[in-house]
């Protein structure tokens, strides 16, 4: 080998050798086996009956594993209650919507996971799973979860808006947060599939179907099916006097993990103005409509964009903590 790409070999040898493997490296399929190993059981009985009695509870976990894993990685620091000395990222304007449903079950696997195997199981790791079996529980796919996540040591609500779209936020501006935490516009598209189930509040779209272009001729977005901007005018008459009225994601199968909210967008039955972007931008149609055809495409691609989602950011070692209380953390819980 010449003496310069020896050089080099050593020198890149050496640089891996001090920054180490990456966090998501160091999890494992496998990492409670012998700690706590009905871990899995022990949440899929939780996450099971707490669908069963609240059916709102998937989609809500699903949005709640979003918005922790978007801003600082995956590591439960949207679980942290506010106190008198910090905001906490649950308390950020854009989070205040999270419903109450995906907290509870996050809280109610901890504290049984404590019973069984105490201060062992991260809540990052039960978020991570329990999103997994509840997307599963939905008709939505299985995917492999790896696990040994620690919990953040830093919960902060002005770290929240950077790090999450607005649902009126334009493509160009979707597009390049995802590609600043390494996703591809594919990817992007996959895990807008997410909207397949859940629901929104009218004022998150309530300018693309009140007084659309503020005073002119058109009353809703052109770009909506005009039936479908009807009914959702009507739905969401009084939601200035009453901003918890709300509507579904996907209007067609709004309790099933499937297709049909990308056949949606092809309809102009898209409820927020950033997924109905997504079918006209030249970047996003064609994959849109890819999921649209063929579901196992949509399936195949969302699981692997939520594995890699799930190791994003992740906190190992002394970087994080495992919670006695997912809400408080350790210095402030004893």
């Amino acid at each position: 080998m010449a003496p310069r790409l020896l050089q080099l070999f050593f020198s890149l040898c050496l640089l891996f050798l001090l920054r180490g493997p990456s966090a998501s490296a160091k999890l494992t399929l496998d990492y409670y086996k012998t700690s706590c190993p009905r871990v899995h059981e022990i949440i899929s009985d939780i996450v099971t009956t707490k669908q069963i009695n609240s059916p709102t509870t998937a989609a809500g976990t699903l949005r709640l594993f979003f918005h922790d894993c978007f801003v600082s990685g995956c590591d439960a620091s949207v679980l942290i209650s506010t106190n008198h000395f910090n905001v906490a990222e649950r308390d950020a304007d854009i989070n205040l919507s999270l419903p109450g449903d995906a907290f509870d079950v996050i809280i109610r696997s901890k504290t049984a996971l404590e019973l069984q195997c105490p201060g062992v199981v991260s809540c990052a790791d039960i978020l991570a799973i329990a999103t997994r079996d509840l997307v599963s529980m939905l008709g939505g796919p299985f995917y492999p979860v790896r696990l040994g996540r620690k919990d953040s040591l830093a919960s902060s609500a002005a770290s929240v808006e950077p790090n999450l779209a607005r649902p009126n936020a334009s493509i160009d501006k979707i597009i390049s947060l995802f590609a600043s935490k390494g996703f591809t516009v594919r990817e992007f598209v996959a895990l807008s599939g997410a909207h397949t189930v859940g629901f929104s509040h009218c004022q998150e779209y309530s300018d693309r179907i009140f007084n659309f272009n503020k005073g002119g001729h058109l009353a809703f977005d052109p770009t909506m099916n005009p039936k479908f901007a009807e009914a959702l005018q009507k739905a969401c008459a009084n939601y200035l006097k009453d901003p918890t009225i709300a509507t579904f994601n996907d209007i067609m199968t709004p309790g099933k993990f499937d297709n049909l909210y990308y056949q949606n967008l092809l309809k102009g039955l898209g409820l927020l103005a950033t997924d109905q972007k997504m079918a006209a931008d030249p970047r996003t149609a064609p994959f849109v409509r890819l999921y649209a055809a063929n579901e196992t495409a949509f399936f195949e691609d969302f699981s692997h964009a939520m594995q890699k989602l799930s190791h994003y950011g992740v906190k190992t070692g002394r970087k994080g903590e495992v919670r006695r209380r997912c809400d408080v953390f350790n210095n402030l819980s004893a």
